[in-house]
């Protein structure tokens, strides 16, 4: 039953524009967790870029003959070798992206949710459409979000291109938004995007999929009611799963955004995601594409 024109401008922002208050809402919770965890984030990046094989074809021996750092000695290392506040190197570019992404996939699901899938006749949502509804969700907001998650994969290796005697390659986010458009044109915001949407579709499939399910079945199955202890399970759980299919695409994605690049704009290590797999795994072992995969778990 629709509801009187006169009667819907006394009516609550969030009920009169639903989505654009879910993709609000989903942008603020976002950049409120991005601030508290992107240290995590910073430091699974760092982990992924460490023995990465293919540098040994551009004489890179910087990086080759560093020691191996796990999560701890990692963020530690930055904190002693570039100052506490370089944790949150590129954070405001991530903030960028997961008000983007956030908002849209959330936006996305909730509407494949609701209006094109549907729930059954007993009010539950169904596996197979929290599969699909989850995945599309998570390619289309990652595609848009790509330019920003470009720049902030870029940005948090600057701190250890200082260290290495290279020069930095930015002087802030814009710049680093100019200077790839300049170098790459509109493609070269969007380097690295296959990879990058194959990881936010298996993330979402096993985030919000994961979710849904695990809370359905604690609310039916156990003595534990629709509430914070329900929820903080139910995120472990998920998060657990999306990082096990997700982190390798992560890998990958994040070494072909790093990646140098010729005049032309194409990448001097990697042809393809595929050709990344493959010398990941070659030159590093299958383990290399689970490089961060702990400060990537605790994140989600």
């Amino acid at each position: 039953m629709s509801v009187p024109e006169d009667d819907q401008r006394l009516l609550p922002l969030a009920q009169r524009w639903p989505r654009a208050s879910k993709f609000l809402l989903s942008g603020c919770a976002a950049t409120v967790a991005e601030l508290a965890t992107f240290p995590l984030d910073l430091t699974k990046t760092r982990l992924q870029m460490q023995g990465e094989a293919a540098l040994a074809r551009l004489g890179d021996s910087a990086r080759e003959s560093a020691p191996y750092r796990g999560m701890v000695r990692t963020a530690l290392g930055i904190i002693q070798e570039e100052g506490f506040l370089k944790l949150w190197q590129g954070v405001t570019p991530a903030i960028y992206r997961h008000v983007v992404y956030s908002g849209g996939r959330m936006v996305t699901y909730e509407h494949l949710r609701e209006v094109v899938f549907g729930k059954s006749e007993d009010k539950h949502y169904p596996l197979w459409k929290s599969v699909i509804g989850g995945m599309m969700a998570g390619v289309i907001g990652q595609f848009l979000a790509n330019p920003t998650d470009l720049v902030k994969v870029q940005m948090q290796m600057e701190g250890k291109r200082k260290l290495e005697g290279k020069p930095l390659r930015f002087r802030g986010v814009h710049h680093a938004f100019a200077k790839i458009l300049a170098e790459g044109g509109i493609r070269g915001l969007w380097a690295g995007w296959v990879p990058n949407i194959q990881r936010a579709a298996l993330v979402n499939m096993g985030d919000l999929t994961t979710y849904d399910t695990v809370k359905h079945y604690l609310v039916l199955n156990t003595p534990l009611e629709d509430n914070i202890m329900t929820h903080g399970l139910s995120s472990l759980c998920s998060g657990l799963v999306a990082s096990i299919l997700g982190t390798p695409a992560d890998v990958i994605k994040s070494r072909i955004m790093n990646q140098p690049r010729d005049k032309q704009g194409r990448g001097l290590l990697y042809k393809s995601s595929t050709d990344c797999l493959i010398q990941a795994v070659q030159g590093e072992g299958f383990m290399s594409l689970y490089k961060g995969f702990l400060p990537s778990w605790l994140r989600m």
